[in-house]
């Protein structure tokens, strides 16, 4: 009686935390509007990169793939806000690639296309498995991996902001962000036993921290233009 009263308890807080985490992720996927409006307003990208969004669309797709009732029967949470995120990705690209030069815009097609080529090719391998705890083992490893050097992309905005002794590149609201559904992300892993979520979560947060301690320390002697990165770290 007491164990399922305790297994009752987790249940809640892990559903909280990946409710919490879905809600915290859409500040990361509305932080690039500032700089798609001033892409849409001067009909050009610039000298931004696309880069980051092609690497996030391919990392939702992983883990919306991990979150899925074929991979994992208890990650629909997780399955979600990658969804959310994917499509979000998907946004921001065609946008990239209406405003893009042409050598842009090319670059931009074939690397959506081998996007969508190696997550057929990791959904087609995996379904091949029909050892279910090991298909969840692989692509679990495929997705922690993923998320783990998509929260490492912030460590050269990091190590500008202590070069340059300034947070002109490092939004407030995006390491805000970051934090709060890394955070949520890691408790959610913890209450679902899930290595593959705590994990990269776990070290997204602490990454987080790093962020805002930086910004508050930082802050006072930052430039007053700024021009929003194109770079975005995505769960």
């Amino acid at each position: 009686m007491v164990f399922s009263a305790s297994h009752s308890v987790f249940i809640i807080c892990r559903d909280a935390a990946g409710i919490a985490g879905n809600i915290f992720a859409f500040g990361l996927f509305l932080s690039p509007i500032h700089t798609y409006r001033r892409i849409i307003r001067n009909r050009s990208t610039e000298e931004f990169s696309g880069l980051p969004y092609i690497y996030a669309l391919l990392n939702c797709l992983i883990c919306v793939w991990y979150g899925s009732p074929l991979v994992s029967s208890d990650n629909i949470l997780i399955m979600t806000v990658n969804s959310a995120g994917a499509v979000f990705q998907l946004v921001y690209i065609a946008l990239f690639i209406i405003y893009a030069e042409k050598s842009k815009k090319v670059r931009m097609l074939v690397l959506l296309l081998a996007v969508f080529g190696l997550f057929a090719i990791i959904v087609f391998g995996s379904l091949q498995m029909t050892d279910l705890v090991m298909r969840r083992l692989i692509v679990g490893l495929l997705s922690c991996v993923s998320l783990i050097s998509m929260f490492a992309s912030p460590l050269f905005i990091i190590n500008l902001v202590i070069r340059t002794k300034s947070v002109e590149f490092m939004p407030f609201y995006l390491s805000l962000s970051t934090f709060l559904m890394s955070t949520s992300f890691f408790l959610y892993g913890i209450f679902n036993y899930d290595l593959f979520i705590y994990v990269p979560n776990g070290i997204g947060t602490i990454l987080g921290i790093v962020q805002l301690a930086l910004y508050f320390y930082y802050k006072d002697s930052s430039k007053e233009d700024s021009r929003e990165p194109l770079i975005v770290p995505y769960p």
